[in-house]
């Protein structure tokens, strides 16, 4: 079986601050992107793991991390899941940059 992936672009590298998230949606996935202060760019589902959420986008951004702004669980911008002593995994994107331009890969 041979995939197609797609490149959608979704923002301007210029225009993300570093240390914040960004919310966009695509068809009907809502995408929290949070730039660092490295300068790379990462893409999660803009959905916290716990029972009864938290929008990642709010949250606040330290290092490699997001804190969940409703229950404050740290959740890994590189591989979605969720630090000890708490428990799950968020969906995490492709990321790619061309130039000044950010797209995400399905």
């Amino acid at each position: 079986m041979i995939t197609t992936l797609t490149r959608i672009p979704v923002a301007h590298f210029s225009n993300l601050k570093a240390r914040a998230g960004y919310s966009i949606k695509i068809d009907n996935t809502e995408i929290a992107l949070f730039k660092v202060t490295t300068g790379e760019v990462f893409a999660l589902e803009n959905r916290s793991p716990h029972p009864k959420g938290g929008v990642l986008s709010e949250g606040l951004v330290s290092g490699g991390y997001v804190y969940c702004p409703v229950y404050d669980w740290k959740i890994s911008l590189m591989d979605g899941k969720v630090q000890a002593p708490d428990e799950g995994q968020v969906r995490t994107f492709k990321v790619e940059r061309e130039e000044d331009i950010i797209f995400i890969v399905l």
